[in-house]
């Protein structure tokens, strides 16, 4: 498992986050304090505060191809 944190400023952004993480195979979740929302789910991702930092949890040995794509969103 990788985890790494991100942040999505712009709807375009979650839009963007969406598409890119739904061409991988891969479970990824999204974590904010208690809630933990899949990251194929557009709506999931707007019921979190996109304020704050999210947490990213791609569920597979080798996610690193992943992870590359979203290095547009890490902090």
């Amino acid at each position: 498992m990788r985890k790494f944190t991100v942040h999505l400023k712009s709807i375009n952004d979650v839009k963007e986050f969406v598409r890119i993480v739904n061409d991988f195979p891969y479970d990824v979740d999204l974590a904010s304090g208690r809630y933990i929302v899949d990251a194929k789910s557009i709506m999931g991702i707007f019921s979190l505060d996109l304020a704050k930092p999210i947490d990213v949890e791609i569920h597979h040995e080798n996610g690193q191809d992943l992870e590359e794509k979203l290095r547009q969103f890490m902090i």
